[in-house]
């Protein structure tokens, strides 16, 4: 028989962790398999998940009621309605109708008036150019990032998934964990006959029950073992039996310096005791212990120290093998960005991307649109607000609903500024390595600055032309930040060009082409759109000249699925986006692709870790269409 243990010391719980983690450096090997999409419910992905194809996969009708060209429907008003005639001028469409060139526009059921003829509406309001169309691409954009790397999927995800082409993924596969609960003093509920009390001194074993569902929690499968009575010999079989077959075991109770609390001998005899005893009440008693190469954890007896030595040693062990990040839902205060408005007649739930700015949490709304499944996705979560309410104004403060802890928003990056499919490679980077997210919110360069200006973020990704000087980005920061201590940290040079179809059938060449093409322009403010007007100033053209100058994108995705899809013949953008669609490109020019940001913030973690990212190997050699040999340099402005 064992001898009495009484040799429990008194570890600090960050340096019985740490001490733990670090003898178990190397033997924490996380299993991958590829499942089905359909199967993967709070699976954790081993790798970010790009789509296949676009969503909506075509142009499709947003409302039901009629298609029309927008241009041939011009000049209605009350004064003046225009008849339409069917098939000649419109065709009847329900919502998610596919339309087909020429027809761009939809107008609503309940906004035409039945005219005089069999087959003829009256409208009195003009339809705009894409009005009540979803393009393709709207939602998701083939070649995107659906979701990162050690991300829990929702059954959000799994419609978005699918929705992108994608039916199997590639996640942590489960470890198992062996449950052991010990004692002569225990006793299974099942073993209870009607529902009759236990004897006198014996109790009903739950801790076990309680790990079982912690382990299911943190995406693990638990297997109970049946109780191990107070026996040093038959809980030492237990537990190599335990560490041969599975990837983790936990032994409830017999961890202290009781005559029968023998699980600290048995485990210095199997493999190796790391911590016996942590400066933490309830739960001092806890064992480390690695047997087989295999983490073994020895919990006391009394629940809450069990389940406060779980929730301290197992969970991060645990979070290693399974990949995954824990997540709490709390309500909490931000402030708003932009200008939210809302019905009277709704409670309205508008999904919001949070970080915490300069100390307080700013909250920026997403699409509100209900076919936008991504900002499901994207969301931290929901700004409510009220029925009876006309909404909330740039800079007011609203109750916020989390999807993710206030911790994880603390660890949040946020960008808002010009969009660049490198920010998606360098978001799962961040979030794969470092445990850092990057929220990024694309609302062209010059929002970017101004959202800097306003504390609305941390960094402002920057594209733009000056000019006067030919060079990018210094001049129009100083323009809008004046007097600023601003820094610009170098990103990645690009090249700008058109992005035509496949083969260029229309045999596009030049910027002065453009004129006799469907074209797709970027949001005003955005650097692209900038550098557009400069190469049309250079040749003279005349925007209003341009059939589309007026349709915007609000991404370089965005302009190259309108590409990929027909509904525009030409758009100006950058190389990976129409690689990542297989479309052809014509270089325009190249520019410099950067990120500016107050200076004090280059002492923060979280900015070294961007720089960091932007100066690794691992993420020069994702670029494809870039180059690389300023980035991470710091300039002074």
């Amino acid at each position: 028989m064992a001898n009495r243990n009484l040799y429990l010391s008194n570890t600090p719980v960050e340096e019985a962790l740490s001490k733990y983690l670090a003898a178990l450096e190397g033997l924490l090997n996380p299993k991958f398999e590829e499942i089905p999409a359909q199967e993967s419910l709070d699976r954790i992905t081993s790798e970010a998940v790009y789509a296949r194809f676009s969503s909506p996969l075509f142009n499709a009708a947003a409302m039901d009621g009629i298609t029309v060209k927008a241009s041939a429907a011009a000049g209605a008003r009350e004064s003046n309605p225009l008849v339409l005639k069917e098939t000649e001028d419109f065709i009847y469409v329900n919502t998610g109708d596919k339309l087909n060139h020429p027809y761009d526009a939809v107008i609503m059921a309940e906004d035409l008036i039945q005219a005089d003829g069999e087959r003829s509406v009256k409208i009195i309001e003009s339809p705009s150019a894409w009005q009540h169309v979803r393009p393709i691409g709207e939602d998701i954009v083939a070649g995107e990032m659906i979701i990162p790397g050690r991300h829990k999927i929702r059954p959000v995800d799994i419609g978005v998934l699918f929705s992108g082409g994608i039916t199997s993924v590639n996640v942590y596969s489960r470890p198992r964990v062996a449950i052991i609960p010990t004692g002569n003093e225990i006793i299974d509920i099942s073993h209870l006959q009607n529902g009759e009390a236990p004897e006198e001194g014996r109790i009903i074993e739950s801790n076990a029950r309680m790990f079982e569902a912690q382990v299911k929690r943190a995406g693990a499968e638990g297997l109970r073992f049946d109780i191990v009575p107070d026996s040093y010999e038959l809980l030492k079989s237990a537990v190599l039996k335990a560490a041969d077959d599975f990837d983790m075991v936990l032994i409830n109770a017999g961890s202290s310096a009781g005559t029968e609390d023998f699980t600290v001998q048995a485990l210095r005899e199997t493999g190796d005791v790391i911590v016996h005893g942590v400066a933490m009440k309830p739960g001092k008693p806890v064992i480390l212990a690695v047997v087989n190469n295999k983490p073994v954890i020895g919990t006391p007896g009394y629940p809450v120290s069990a389940y406060l030595s779980f929730e301290t040693f197992a969970s991060p062990v645990l979070s290693v093998l399974t990949g995954s990040k824990e997540k709490a839902m709390q309500k909490t205060e931000a402030v708003i960005s932009r200008r939210i408005v809302s019905s009277l007649k709704h409670r309205e739930y508008v999904r919001v991307k949070t970080g915490r700015v300069d100390g307080r949490l700013v909250a920026s709304p997403l699409a509100r649109g209900a076919g936008a499944a991504m900002s499901l996705v994207r969301a931290d979560g929901f700004c409510v607000i009220d029925q009876q309410s006309e909404g909330i104004e740039a800079g007011e403060t609203a109750k916020i609903e989390l999807c993710h802890s206030i911790e994880e928003i603390d660890r949040t990056l946020v960008a808002v500024g010009s969009h660049d499919l490198i920010l998606d490679m360098i978001s799962d980077m961040m979030s794969c390595k470092y445990g850092i997210n990057l929220a990024s919110t694309h609302a062209g360069s010059m929002a970017g600055l101004t959202a800097l200006k306003r504390g609305e973020c941390h960094i402002a990704p920057v594209h733009l032309l000056d000019e006067d000087t030919g060079g990018y980005n210094k001049g129009w920061i100083k323009k809008i930040l004046p007097d600023k201590d601003i820094s610009l940290i170098k990103g990645v040079g690009r090249v700008q060009g058109l992005i035509v179809k496949k083969n260029n059938p229309l045999g596009i060449k030049s910027i002065a082409d453009i004129c006799r093409c469907r074209f797709i322009n970027r949001q005003r403010g955005a650097g692209t759109r900038l550098f557009l007007d400069h190469l049309l100033k250079g040749e003279g053209i005349n925007p209003g000249s341009i059939d589309g100058y007026t349709r915007e994108g609000v991404t370089h995705m965005a302009v190259a699925a309108a590409v990929h899809g027909g509904s525009a013949d030409a758009g100006l953008g950058i190389t990976s986006a129409a690689k990542a669609l297989d479309l052809d490109f014509i270089p325009m020019g190249e520019e410099e692709y950067d990120f500016a940001l107050f200076s004090n913030l280059l002492k923060s973690e979280m900015i070294n870790i961007f720089i960091d990212v932007l100066k690794s190997p691992g993420f020069h050699q994702k670029l494809d269409g870039y180059t690389w040999a300023y980035a991470g340099e710091i300039v002074s402005l």
